[in-house]
């Protein structure tokens, strides 16, 4: 008579498909058209009284210290203020909205877009070395265990990245933000390719953005299930010429060339509260 045994079962080899992700701030970017033919009518003091008002909020949300504001005079058609907003939750954004809507400037404000996104790091590297380190331990994927084990890896690499999740706004001259997707087209699909894939060409990619290091400051946000797109980039520089070599250069990696569909792209001139009155009526800074 033979006698089996019991051999405990090996954890299932097939990697889960989705990188893990670090969130920091909630951002907000606000493009504004501003009602020329509404303002230029209005008195000296009527013009007065609005901009002090507006100057005061702008110069508490630039120098908050728990996520601050930034306020740009936009290039082109698209709008003539840009505000971006870094706060720590959307209720605190949802705050700011408010807050704006109240003031007596906000009558010469209209809306042509927003943004609202978070700002994320993807691990690629980390999330396949966890997975794997996992697997080799006999740990199922998705299971109670493998959730603490993936939860203590989130929040060591939070803890590490926390300059990087919750950073102060840049106080380069210009920005770019653009939001984009990744393709799900029927011949080419980023999401079904192998994490091995993604993570090597997420890879290659980022190389580029390292050589501009020192010239551009590159924050990426993270918008599904926020907004229209998938993902938010926001470029901050003293030359905007950056900018476009930057982006055109990228355009030749793989995966920016055969994966990644954009949207518009808005630019901006970076403006401080103080100098609010001179913007809106016609001066020179």
């Amino acid at each position: 008579m033979t006698t089996s045994i019991a051999r405990p079962q090996a954890a299932s080899t097939e990697m889960p498909p989705v990188p893990l992700t670090l969130e920091g701030y909630g951002v907000l970017h606000q493009m504004l058209r501003f009602r020329w033919s509404a303002w230029r009518p209005l008195r000296p003091s009527q013009k007065t009284e609005a901009i002090h008002e507006a100057s005061g909020l702008l110069a508490k949300w630039e120098q908050n210290a728990n996520g601050q504001s930034a306020l740009f005079s936009m290039l082109g058609h698209k709008g003539d203020l840009m505000l971006v907003h870094f706060r720590p939750s959307f209720d605190e954004l949802n705050q700011l909205e408010l807050q704006l809507s109240r003031t007596r400037l906000n009558e010469y404000l209209e809306p042509t877009t927003s943004y609202l996104s978070v700002i994320e790091l993807g691990l690629y590297e980390s999330t396949l070395k966890a997975y794997k380190t996992l697997a080799e331990r006999g740990i199922e994927a998705h299971s109670e265990e493998w959730k603490r084990e993936i939860e203590q890896t989130i929040a060591r690499q939070k803890e590490a990245m926390r300059p990087r999740l919750f950073p102060e706004m840049p106080k380069h001259r210009y920005i770019c933000f653009y939001p984009m997707d990744r393709r799900r087209g029927e011949e080419k699909n980023w999401y079904t390719l192998p994490i091995e894939e993604r993570a090597r060409q997420m890879s290659d990619h980022g190389l580029v953005g390292r050589r501009y290091a020192g010239e551009v400051k590159q924050i990426i946000t993270g918008s599904m299930g926020f907004d229209d797109w998938e993902w938010g980039v926001d470029l901050f520089a003293d030359d905007p010429m950056v900018f476009k070599k930057l982006i055109y250069e990228m355009r030749f990696d793989e995966v920016s060339a055969v994966y990644a569909q954009f949207g518009h792209f808005y630019v901006g001139v970076r403006r401080s509260w103080c100098e609010l009155g001179k913007l809106l009526n016609g001066q020179n800074s």
